[in-house]
């Protein structure tokens, strides 16, 4: 446990920030697979499915959860999973 004040706080901050952070990655993955799964099982609501988890990814980006290669790189295997399952 550090001795310095600022570096105690930094250590709680760092936890809230490590929490906070745990639960968007987790929503952000629960909500990409809620989309592979309505498209794998052509559901009616496939399209509001990928357009939300599109929208998740952005937001994790704009967090910087993830990198924004990462998250161009999820939105177009996102879009690429739909237009196979229209096609």
């Amino acid at each position: 446990m550090p001795n310095i004040k600022s570096a105690k706080k930094r250590v709680l901050v760092n936890k809230v920030r490590n929490e906070r952070n745990k639960a968007r990655r987790s929503n952000l993955r629960t909500v990409i697979k809620k989309a592979d799964l309505a498209v794998s099982q052509n559901a009616d609501n496939k399209q509001d499915a990928i357009r939300l988890a599109i929208k998740r990814v952005d937001q994790a980006c704009a967090k910087g959860i993830l990198h924004k290669n990462a998250a161009a790189r999820k939105k177009s295997q996102l879009a690429k999973k739909l237009n196979n399952a229209n096609a």
